[in-house]
């Protein structure tokens, strides 16, 4: 009996010391497990069950419980019944997390939407792609690149897969529970999505990359030097660490903090701009902040991005989730199916130009594919490169839209090809490289 209850003393004495040690993440991990199962379901219209068995399961993550309101479209999570998150659902400006005694009157504002019918074939219109077939594509091997992606559903975790050639969708596949029409989580692929929006500024004479970032507070000291081609180019030399495995800025940011502009503006300056390049999300986020201030209202920031990029293009599922003070969530929070995201990549093809419009400059693309000093050339302004041979089997002109798990919208000028893949894993589980490589293959090699 004493040697039980020395084992059972011992066993209390670690968890206590575990709940401890791991007591400040569990507002993380549920701040995680209630903002993901809040958009999954109400945005994305995905299930409860099939997010717990799929999305969520993943390390520390998996020990939060979730609990669906459908009445009050929001969902709460909590470890062991500690640390217990909530959000909501915004019609327009997706879920959020909040905290006690929030007030439903902060989100009277929402964007504006336009969606036109037209019976212009997919990419460029919302009527049926054409049944065109290309003499010079080897369809058997494109297919055999689309199983290459799909094996070992266990490990891969390949959920969707579009493929764009010369304007023209030549392949899709879906997992079983997604559709064309599904809503997927872009995480990191919205950053270039704030790209796009700047070019489209520049494009409207509003703004120049060399000009200074209008922060106040960095006017007196060695910040006032940044750029916003220093923030494009993640190169400002400002404090930040990216580390989602921890409490980390970037995981404090997304999951505690109201106005997620503010995280790196607060930072201070560890290098002078170019000598690093550190990859930030609070950098994004602030570039959010400062696109607001381009505009005299806040309902004009909101419908700026779907008046000016995202509707004009035909974008229609995708939605740009807000912070609770009304900031769109820039660094990570984009939603849309996988169709409209090969669209987003074949306005990049043709350089800007949407039918008779040019939405950014066409040299816009020379800008934000010119690698930034420091980044291995795996980086340029908001979008990754393979100018070093990342994908050593691909295209060295290759740029892309890189996501969380393994969200990818690639962009081939030399193949003239878009490929969408998503998914809930990347390297090494999932071999984008291999992957790529057979589908460039499949274009020019039957005889």
């Amino acid at each position: 009996m004493k040697l039980f209850k020395r084992i059972l003393l011992l066993l209390l004495i670690v968890i206590a010391i575990a709940v401890y040690l791991n007591y400040p993440k569990l507002n993380i991990i549920s701040g995680y497990a209630s903002k993901y199962m809040a958009s999954g379901v109400f945005l994305a219209g995905r299930s409860e069950a099939s997010l717990v068995q799929n999305d969520t399961k993943m390390p520390m993550v998996e020990l939060a419980e979730c609990e669906v309101n459908q009445e009050e479209k929001s969902a709460s999570a909590s470890v062991y019944g500690l640390m217990d998150r909530k959000a909501v659902y915004r019609e327009g400006l997706g879920a959020v997390l909040v905290k006690d005694g929030f007030e439903n009157d902060l989100f009277k504002l929402r964007p504006k939407r336009l969606r036109p019918t037209d019976t212009i074939s997919y990419p460029y219109g919302q009527a049926a792609p054409k049944d065109t077939v290309f003499p010079e594509i080897d369809y058997n091997r494109l297919n055999s690149a689309l199983d290459l992606a799909f094996d070992r559903p266990d490990v891969q975790k390949t959920r969707t897969v579009v493929i764009l050639y010369k304007g023209h969708l030549i392949a899709e596949r879906y997992l079983d529970g997604f559709t064309k029409e599904t809503p997927v989580l872009g995480w990191s692929m919205t950053k270039s999505i704030l790209g796009a929006l700047y070019g489209i500024l520049q494009h409207q004479g509003k703004l120049e990359t060399d000009w200074p970032a209008p922060i106040p507070e960095w006017k007196n000291d060695e910040r006032s030097e940044i750029t916003l081609n220093h923030l494009l180019r993640m190169q400002s030399g400002l404090e930040w660490e990216e580390d989602y495995g921890k409490i980390s800025d970037v995981t404090r940011m997304l999951f505690l903090e109201d106005d997620m502009t503010l995280s790196q503006k607060k930072k201070e300056a560890i290098a002078k701009p170019t000598e690093i390049w550190n990859y930030s999300s609070g950098t994004t986020n602030l570039l959010s902040g400062i696109l607001r201030q381009q505009f005299r209202g806040h309902q004009e920031y909101l419908d700026f991005p779907y008046e000016a990029l995202i509707d004009k293009i035909g974008m229609y599922s995708m939605v740009l989730e807000a912070d609770v003070t009304g900031n769109y969530v820039l660094s990570s929070y984009a939603w849309a199916n996988t169709r409209d995201w090969a669209r987003f990549g074949q306005l990049h093809l043709d350089k800007g130009q949407w039918g008779d419009e040019q939405i950014f400059d066409a040299s816009w693309i020379d800008y934000i594919i010119q690698p930034t000093i420091n980044s291995e050339g795996e980086y340029g302004a908001h979008y990754w490169l393979n100018s070093q041979g990342k994908y050593p089997d691909v295209p060295r002109d290759l740029f892309s839209c890189n996501g969380f798990q393994g969200q990818y919208v690639f962009m081939i000028p030399s193949k003239d090809m878009v490929i969408v893949r998503t998914g809930l894993a990347e390297k090494p589980d999932f071999d984008a490289n291999r992957f790529l490589s057979e589908v460039t293959k499949s274009v020019g090699s039957n005889p």
